[in-house]
């Protein structure tokens, strides 16, 4: 198994991976972003070490922690030079944020996230809280999953900063605009005008079709 250790001059991590984990149970997420479920800890090492991979506990305040399968060594590189690009854009970016429960109706999540949109599209960061309330406690991986929808929902214009964070009793993750947003739109709009322009017919094509065809004559003798 790869061991994730941070060199002298780095921050050490504040993850705890693979033997630094002490819980006896964790809410496993697999190499591939799915859910796997609840195991044991020795499970998920196992499961790790078969994938000659690190299991990294993402949020310790879970109960039980979530940890995930992943190459520990690019995750914190990304994150240290995610973090390095976000410390030079904070006086410039604002966080919004979103708040959702667990079992948020489908017109709510789809109201909600055309806002995230919105605030995306003016380069702001978009904070997705999901709250949790008495017995919804139990089932935390509704929230993951929910979350998870987002992170594909808008994947084409965000990237997550982190894996999703737990603090009491909410689950949350920050969106940032990708770099390069704005191409991306534009050309999404370009796409979008050029097959409207396609599938709209002409008003000469309204006039043919709305035109009643002349009955035939019969030629009666």
């Amino acid at each position: 198994m790869k061991r994730g250790k941070a060199r002298t001059n780095e921050v050490v991590p504040k993850e705890r991976i693979n033997e630094q984990i002490t819980a006896n149970k964790v809410r496993l997420i697999g190499a591939d972003g799915k859910q796997i479920g609840i195991v044991s800890l020795k499970e998920a090492l196992h499961r790790a070490e078969a994938e000659d991979l690190d299991l990294v506990e993402i949020s310790p305040n879970a109960d039980p922690p979530v940890c995930r399968i992943m190459d520990f060594s690019k995750y914190y590189f990304e994150k240290e030079k995610k973090a390095k690009e976000a410390r030079k854009r904070q006086h410039e970016v604002e966080i919004k944020e979103i708040k959702l429960g667990p079992n948020t109706e489908e017109h709510d999540y789809n109201f909600k996230k055309n806002n995230a949109i919105k605030f995306l599209k003016q380069h702001n960061k978009v904070k997705f809280t999901i709250r949790f309330r008495g017995r919804q406690m139990a089932h935390q991986e509704l929230g993951l999953n929910v979350l998870e929808r987002i992170k594909a929902d808008l994947g084409h214009i965000a990237e997550p900063e982190t894996e999703p964070v737990a603090e009491r009793n909410m689950l949350y993750i920050i969106m940032s605009p990708k770099k390069d947003i704005d191409r991306i739109l534009a050309k999404m709009e370009k796409e979008k005008t050029a097959l409207e322009g396609k599938t709209v017919p002409t008003t000469q094509d309204k006039a043919n079709s709305s035109t009643p065809a002349e009955p035939k004559k019969e030629n009666l003798k």
